[in-house]
């Protein structure tokens, strides 16, 4: 066998060794440099994969060489390539552009511990795409969880921890559901195996177990997700974990979690279910337009910048979920697109809301008047990212919205009310980050904080190079457009194999 026969599973191996031998190093310079390494291998491993899988179809790995359903499977289509490249990514910025914002936050001491665990959580999501299987996608899916929990309580604001601690709440819920549902697909089919559990499925005359899984499963996933109004773990997460942290997790971990629950209602519940279709549209296009409008609502009266991102990120979230609920393949297609394009709006905007920490010290929009005079490139980063947030035309925030206004409209009459609600939505994203961008080019800073103040040319670099991703795959959107159609036909055909 060679190295692309075990790119699945190295996806998962090469993050999770790491991470033990990172908490064994004392110097948190050396930790961090350890962690940043790992995660530019696991994000050439994984474009590696996705090129692999783009050329010749799905992978996959058997572990110990048992085939499935009787062994462990690691399968890998377009759809588990783009969250893998968006975790590896994701985990590159943030590390790389956190590394001065994460000094300051992290203490030496602690620092290989946290780093052991950004580590882990890097591993646990990546397990999570890649996982064959829906009881390995709880493991990861608990491992992943963990770690984020002491990623965000690893910053000196002692607000994190009731953050985390809701948090962990309701993620505990989530999972709980997620594995009672679970539990009930595996009584009706007896088998945990995705594309098996579909195929067994069919044969199935007694539903009501299933449809009672299919709920559980839904309610779990939407929890981890923070659909609305499942979401009330996530403004405080992201608002009070060390900035780096929210970089990473606003880029990755809610999209995750979609994945897991387009992949169980696409892959294995659509079309082997009676009526899954109307019903899952019935419970997630309301929420989603709720979520939409009042998420940006709310974002517009924040007096926090890191809180407004997060309340945005809810109403993204609802974006992703309104193209799901549609059930059709330019619904998905819109979806996967979405997720792809969210995760480097925000990504971009949460590193640059990091720089400005830096300088100003804090993120309320009070502290950060007239911040865009003294940081003229970061703020102009920020303005980029933003109009791909808003889904300004040239940008890869448009191209997703897009695609999602046209499968709107072919939803039936009820697609002009949802179209309507999202250019509402679009027009209330102008509102709050023009809340932000006026008071930060045309607001008075705080006495003593007037003359310009950028942060290192390297960091500048590193945050124009991720605003202007969002340039570059509005003019070129081939690799996103290629993956989300082979993983909308992948789901929409049952599966992995």
């Amino acid at each position: 066998m060679t190295l692309s026969d075990h790119l699945p599973v190295l996806q998962v191996i090469v993050p999770l060794l790491a991470a033990p031998l990172v908490i064994l190093l004392r110097n948190g310079f050396l930790a961090w440099l350890a962690s940043l390494l790992t995660s530019l291998c696991a994000l050439g491993l994984g474009s590696q994969l996705t090129a692999t899988v783009l050329a010749h179809g799905p992978q996959h790995y058997h572990v110990g060489g048992w085939a499935p359903p009787f062994g462990i499977s690691l399968s890998v289509d377009a759809f588990s390539a783009l969250l893998v490249l968006l975790i590896s990514g994701a985990s590159c910025l943030a590390l790389a552009g956190g590394r001065l914002s994460l000094r300051r936050d992290i203490d030496n001491r602690r620092a290989p511990m946290f780093y052991g665990a950004w580590l882990i959580a890097v591993a646990g999501l990546s397990g999570i795409a890649v996982a064959g299987d829906a009881f390995n996608v709880f493991v990861f899916m608990e491992i992943s969880s963990l770690a984020t929990y002491i990623l965000i309580a690893g910053g000196r604001d002692r607000r994190a921890l009731s953050a985390v601690f809701k948090y962990l709440i309701i993620g505990t819920i989530g999972a709980t559901f997620y594995l009672i549902g679970v539990g009930f697909i595996y009584m009706m089919t007896g088998t945990l195996n995705f594309d098996d559990m579909a195929v067994r499925l069919e044969g199935v005359i007694e539903t009501r177990p299933v449809v009672i899984a299919a709920g559980f499963i839904t309610i779990g996933l939407a929890l981890k997700a923070a659909i609305f109004p499942l979401h009330v773990w996530l403004p405080r997460a992201y608002t009070y974990a060390p900035n780096a942290v929210t970089v990473f997790i606003a880029a990755c971990s809610t999209k995750v979690a979609l994945y897991v629950l387009l992949r169980f209602n696409f892959a294995v519940f659509h079309g082997n279910l009676l009526g899954h279709s109307e019903l899952f549209s019935a419970f997630v296009i309301p929420l989603a337009l709720s979520g939409i409008l009042i998420a940006s609502l709310v974002a517009v009266y924040q007096t926090n910048l890191k809180k407004l991102l997060a309340f945005s990120s809810v109403a993204q979230v609802g974006y992703i979920a309104l193209a799901a609920g549609l059930t059709s393949a330019s619904g998905l297609l819109a979806a996967m697109l979405h997720m792809f394009n969210h995760a480097l709006a925000k990504g971009s905007l949460f590193l640059c809301v990091a720089a400005f920490a830096l300088v100003s010290g804090d993120t309320s929009l009070k502290r950060l008047q007239g911040i865009g005079r003294r940081m003229p490139w970061t703020m102009g980063a920020f303005v980029i990212a933003g109009l791909s947030l808003i889904g300004v035309p040239g940008t890869a925030g448009f191209i997703s919205k897009w695609y999602l206004i046209v499968a709107a409209l072919e939803f039936g009459q009820v697609g002009f009310l949802l179209v309507a609600a999202i250019v509402v939505s679009s027009l209330m994203a102008v509102a709050y980050l023009w809340h932000f961008v006026e008071g930060a080019y045309y607001g008075t800073p705080p006495a003593g904080e007037s003359s310009p103040m950028e942060v290192s040319l390297p960091l500048r670099c590193l945050i124009w190079v991720a605003a202007l991703s969002n340039i570059f795959f509005g003019l070129f959107p081939q690799l996103p457009l290629a993956l989300a159609r082979s993983g909308t036909s992948a789901l929409l055909q049952g599966g992995l194999y």
